[in-house]
This record gives C-alpha cells, structure tokens and sequence, in this order.
C-alpha cells in the first residue's frame, strides 16, 4: 500500500474526497518521508484548474480543500506561500458568507441542514481548515460562536425541545428513514464534528463564551442516546421522531461508529478534565476491537467507514489513552484485517486506494503517526 493511484477523474479534480487533492495527500506524505518526489506533488496539483469557491466549496471540494493541501504541502515552510496567501483571503470571505447566511437561518427559526454545519461540506469543515490556518483570526471566532449557537436547544410545532442539529432531511443513506427529520450523531454529519472541532480549538488555548457550555451539552446528549450491554457501549447514528436508529447491527468506523465517536468524546474529556468519560469511551473502543462480529462488517480498506479509517482513529486515540499499549496491541490484527479486507475500487482519498495507504503506511512502519492530514477528518 505504498504505490499513488493515478488521478484520472477531471470531474473530481477539484475533490479533496475523490479526486486529484486527496491523492496529492499522499504525494506530499511521501515526499516529506524521502519516499517521494515533490514533483509528483506538483503535477497532480497542476490539472486541477480554476478553483471553485462558491456557495458548494467546502473542505472537501474547491478553494478550501487546496487551501487545506497545500498548507500540509507548506509544512512549515514558505512552499506556496503566495497561493496560500490568496486561498486564505478567499476563504475568509466564503466563510464571512456562509456564517451570516446560518445566523440568518437560525434567527428565522428554520431547521438546519447537513450543508450548513457538517465537516464535509458545512461550516465545521471549514474550521477545521482554520484551526490550521488562521487559528487567532475572526473567522475561527466565528465559526466557534456559530457551533456554540447550533449546540442551543429548539422547538418543534408542538413546543418539544430538539437538539440545535436537528434537520429537517433524512441521512442521506436512506431517504425514508427519519420522517420528520432527526439529530445525527456521526463525526462526518452529526453533532460529534462540531464537538471534535470544539474540544480541539479548546485545546488549542482557543475559546469563545459558552464553548465548554456547548461541548458539556453535547456530551449530555450522546450520553442520553448511549446504549449499554454485555458486548460495551454504543451509540446509533441519529435520532429521529420515531426514536434512535439501531445501534447493533453496526459497522464500526470512522464516520459512523465507535471508533469516530469515542476519539471525539475522549478529545472533549481531555479538555473538560472528564476522567470518567475519558475512561469510558477509551473502554468502548477496547470493547468494539475485542468484538469479531462488529470487525467482520467491515469490507474494505476505506477511511471512511473501512479499516483504513479504524486504524488511524485508534492510533489517535492511543496518543492520548490512559492506556496506550492496550491499543498498539491491537494494531497488528487490525492491520492482518486491513490487508485481507477489499481493495477499494476508487483511486481516491475518503473511501479509496489513497486514503487507505495513507492510513496503513504508519501503521506498517510501527510508529505512531506522522503527519497531520488527518486533521480534515478532526482526528487530530
């Protein structure tokens, strides 16, 4: 899992998820490790053409997403400094934009969407970015300030109280599956993103009035919904008005599932000084990795919801356990998994070959992780 796949798709050149960006990651992963040629770095960034930076650019898609590459290109140094210089004014005033327009969204009193908060293509993406990039500017404030405001309660019709993420969609992987909208928990389109990008700008000494009142009630919430047997503690991927989705049968992942949950609820601990959610959400982990029928529904070797994305979230969650060996015990397995689990068929970052080899690279090398390009997946 050491070879780029070639990025072929003009229609996704523009995509950090499927196209040229993601795979250039993985260039720029080699390059800095003296696997690569910065060459290649280059040329894969070279098609991808005038950079969207409308109403659907977003961390994973147009200026943003370069902005996010080339900043792990940069690596400190003043590599692309000039189109850096440029992204981070666009993408201050697309962020400028998109903030008013969910501010005005929420003073009408209508109900939230995906596109709006998430980390693939709403305002929790675009912080992750800035976390990076402009961590102390005003445009990081207020994307903190919007999440604290999202974390707020609402109403329905009949004057209930609903959690501030509540759309009015369904997930999109079933469209009939939440009449009435619903409450995701998942870290690629529920509230456990905002939390993530909340609990890291906390750590990162960066705060705005009622950060940690949002993290504590965020944290309440998964609390609430969390479900608890012999086999350890679970939580669905949403609620709606018919109650929480199953959470067994389930396919541990990243972007749904154990292992993307707890790293964002064991970030929340750590700045909360929460030992006791630390230590439970670090044994839901242990748990979901010592459980063959959960491991088993994993096919393939993806970040998203593949191995690929299990083993980076352990090796984060290692990083910061109490028990860090008990993790790095359980890497070898999950990487015998990896590599007996499908090949994904896309040569891209999120479900195919180049996020999978970004993935197992460090874990084949036997060292902790390097590099940060898994911030865009709050991780890190």
């Amino acid at each position: 899992m050491t070879t780029a796949p070639p990025a072929t798709d003009t229609s996704t050149r523009q995509s950090l998820a499927h196209g040229a960006l993601g795979v250039a990651m993985l260039h720029i992963e080699r390059a800095r490790n003296g696997m690569g040629d910065w060459h290649d770095v280059h040329r894969t960034l070279a098609g991808t053409g005038p950079l969207m930076d409308g109403s659907d650019a977003n961390l994973f898609l147009g200026a943003p997403a370069m902005a996010f590459v080339l900043h792990l290109a940069a690596d400190g140094t003043d590599r692309y400094a000039g189109a850096l210089h440029t992204l981070d004014g666009i993408v201050a005033t697309h962020t400028q934009r998109r903030l008013a327009a969910a501010h005005a969204r929420i003073d009408a009193g209508r109900r939230a969407s995906f596109a709006e908060y998430d980390l693939f293509r709403g305002l929790t993406g675009i912080g992750a970015l800035l976390l990076r990039r402009r961590p102390l500017g005003a445009e990081m404030k207020g994307v903190l300030e919007y999440l604290v405001r999202l974390a707020e309660p609402i109403k329905d019709g009949g004057g209930a109280s609903l959690p501030g993420w509540w759309v009015g969609h369904a997930p999109a992987s079933d469209a009939s599956a939440t009449p009435g909208g619903h409450a995701n928990a998942g870290l690629a389109h529920g509230i456990t993103g905002p939390l993530a990008l909340l609990s890291l700008a906390l750590r990162a000494g960066i705060a705005v009035d009622g950060h940690e009142r949002a993290i504590h009630r965020i944290c309440r919430w998964l609390d609430q919904i969390r479900q608890s047997d012999s086999r350890g503690v679970r939580w669905p991927r949403w609620v709606s008005h018919n109650g929480a989705s199953p959470a067994l049968p389930a396919t541990p992942g990243w972007c749904y599932g154990t292992p993307g949950l707890v790293r964002a609820q064991q970030l929340a601990a750590i700045v909360l000084e929460d030992a006791d959610r630390k230590q439970m959400v670090e044994r839901a982990l242990t748990y979901c990795l010592g459980d063959p029928d959960q491991l088993d529904r994993i096919t393939d070797r993806g970040l998203c919801h593949g191995f690929g994305g299990v083993l980076r979230a352990v090796q984060r969650v290692a990083e910061d356990a109490d028990a860090p060996a008990e993790y790095g015990r359980r890497l070898d397995p999950l990487a015998r998994r990896f590599l007996t689990a499908d090949v994904p068929e896309d040569g891209g970052f999120l479900t195919g070959r180049a996020g999978a080899a970004l993935a197992f690279r460090d874990v084949e090398a036997g060292g902790s992780p390097r590099g940060q390009w898994d911030a865009c997946l709050l991780l890190t």
